[in-house]
C-alpha cells in the first residue's frame, strides 16, 4: 500500500491527480472500490438470474446484528469481524436450509428472517450505542469507504480472492442451476451443493461490502449494476462484463465525487446514487429505442 500511496503522491505532484489523492485514506478507498466493484457486478448477474435480490438485502441487514454481537463479545468496535462473519454465515445457511425443507414461499421466508434480523439488530445496537461512538453505527448503516484501513483492505482482498477462486471454475454450473435446475440435475450436477456454494459467496461479499457500502445499501449494489447491464446486453458474457464495469465505475465515482465536491454524503449512498443514475439512463435509452 505504501507503494501505491507513493505513486498517488507522484501523480498529485505532477498535476495528474487532485490534491485529495495525497491522503492515505483516499488511496485506500479507491483500492477498495477497485477490489469490490468487479466482484459485486459479476455476482450481481447471478443474483438476478437466481432472483435472490431480497436474500442479499436480508444478509446485509443481518450484518447489523453480527456487528453488535461482536462488540458485545469484546471485539473492537471498528472491526468486529468474527461476530459479523459468524452471524451472517449462520443466518444465510439457516435461511437456505429452512427454505429447502418447507413449503413457505421463498420471498415470505426471507421477509420473516429479515424482520427477525432487524428486530434483534435494532435492540442490540441500541444497547451497544451506549458503549461506542454513535458515528460508527452510521458507518455500518450507510458505509464509509473513506474510513477503510489497511487491515480492512487485507480482509477485503482475501475475501475477494477466495470468492474468485470459488466462482471461476463453478460459474457456468451455478448459472445453469439458476436458470434450469432440472437440466443441471440431468447433467449430473449437485444442485444443492451449488446453491449452498452460491449462498456462501453472496454472504462473503456482503460481509466484505458492509463497511464500504453499508448494511442498508449493499443489496442495492449487487442488484442495480446487473439490472442496468440486463437492459443493454443480449448475451451472458457481455452481461457479466458490463455489470462488473458499471459496479466498478459506480464505486470509484461514488467515492471521488463527495470528496471532490465536499458533499456531506455517505460513500454508500453516493455509490448507489451513481449506480441508479446509470440504471435510469439505460431505462430511458430502452424506452426511446423501442418508441
Amino acid at each position: 500500500m505504501e507503494l501505491l500511496r507513493h505513486w498517488a503522491q507522484l501523480g498529485v505532484d505532477a498535476g495528474f491527480l487532485s490534491d485529495s489523492f495525497s491522503y492515505a485514506f483516499m488511496v485506500n478507498a479507491i483500492v477498495a472500490a477497485l477490489l469490490l466493484g468487479p466482484l459485486l457486478g459479476g455476482l450481481g448477474t447471478l443474483v438476478i438470474a437466481k432472483r435472490l435480490a431480497f436474500f442479499s438485502e436480508a444478509v446485509g441487514h443481518a450484518a447489523l446484528t453480527g456487528i453488535a454481537l461482536g462488540v458485545l463479545l469484546g471485539e473492537p468496535p471498528e472491526n468486529p469481524f468474527i461476530g459479523l462473519f459468524s452471524f451472517c454465515m449462520i443466518f444465510a445457511l439457516l435461511l437456505h436450509f429452512v427454505r429447502n425443507r418447507t413449503n413457505v414461499p421463498y420471498d415470505t421466508l426471507v421477509g420473516v428472517f429479515l424482520a427477525l434480523a432487524l428486530a434483534v439488530g435494532a435492540a442490540l445496537l441500541m444497547y451497544v450505542a451506549r458503549k461506542i461512538n454513535i458515528h460508527m453505527l452510521e458507518n455500518v448503516l450507510f458505509g464509509s469507504i473513506l474510513t477503510v484501513t489497511d487491515q480492512d483492505l487485507w480482509v477485503l482482498a482475501i475475501s475477494c480472492g477466495l470468492i474468485i477462486l470459488l466462482l471461476i471454475p463453478t460459474f457456468n454450473r451455478i448459472l445453469l442451476t439458476c436458470i434450469s435446475p432440472d437440466i443441471a440435475r440431468v447433467r449430473g450436477y449437485k444442485t444443492n451443493f451449488y446453491d449452498y456454494l452460491f449462498v456462501i459467496m453472496i454472504t462473503l461479499v456482503t460481509i466484505a461490502s458492509v463497511k464500504i457500502v453499508g448494511a442498508v445499501l449493499v443489496g442495492a449494489l449487487l442488484l442495480i449494476p446487473g439490472a442496468t447491464a440486463r437492459l443493454l446486453t443480449k448475451n451472458m458474457g457481455s452481461f457479466v462484463l458490463l455489470s462488473s464495469l458499471l459496479a466498478t465505475i459506480s464505486c470509484v465515482v461514488g467515492t471521488i465525487l463527495p470528496m471532490e465536491l465536499k458533499l456531506p454524503i455517505p460513500s454508500g449512498a453516493a455509490i448507489i446514487i451513481v449506480a441508479a443514475t446509470f440504471f435510469l439512463i439505460a431505462t430511458c435509452y430502452r424506452i426511446i429505442r423501442k418508441g
